[in-house]
């Protein structure tokens, strides 16, 4: 009987070791990933990202290196997001082909519902499908609309946390002075 317990013991000793080991290897290689947690931040290096668009297309933000970009994250159900995008499309027009581009990445899960969004809001910007939360996870979203401002060198220079006019002179300030800046090189 006094076998069996020391039996059982040792069982459960190595179970507990296992067990902690295993742990022990999880909080290692979380501690290693630390980096990836670092927030994104105003001055910093907007994270690339790859992703497809409607047509299956991929896209990657370090594409667009060399020109200004406004890069928004949004949703089909999100209310505020779809009032924002008809300024948006306006803004892109009158942009395009400065030496600017505009990507909107949706997030939604279910990418069935994002076309007949884009066409019924008549948007003809880049669409990139982000299912599966990469580029969510790489910029940390708090919400959205999210939209980030990076300039020609693909340092974010300004982040706007909800809706914004896009046909306001004041929205577009940062983007019109990066434009400006660029074309004095």
């Amino acid at each position: 009987m006094e076998d069996a317990k020391k039996e059982n013991g040792k069982k459960y000793g190595i179970i507990v070791a296992v067990v902690l080991i295993i742990l022990a290897g999880i909080a290692l290689y979380e501690w290693s990933n630390f980096e990836s947690y670092k927030p994104v931040v105003i001055g910093g290096p907007a994270p690339d990202f790859e992703l497809k668009d409607l047509s299956k297309k991929s896209m990657k933000l370090s594409d667009y290196k060399g020109k200004v970009v406004f890069l928004n994250f949004w949703a089909t159900w999100c209310k505020p997001c779809k009032e924002e995008m008809p300024s948006m499309e306006l803004l892109y027009k009158a942009m395009k082909g400065k030496d600017f581009e505009m990507l909107a990445v949706s997030i939604d899960r279910d990418i069935a519902k994002v076309e007949p969004f884009i066409k019924e809001l008549k948007l003809t910007f880049p669409v990139a499908l982000d299912f599966m939360g990469k580029a969510d996870r790489r910029y940390k979203l708090t919400g959205v609309p999210e939209t980030y401002i990076i300039d020609q060198n693909g340092v974010i220079v300004e982040k706007i946390l909800g809706p914004r006019d896009w046909t306001r002179p004041e929205s577009i300030q940062t983007i019109l002075g990066l434009l400006k800046k660029g074309q004095g090189k």
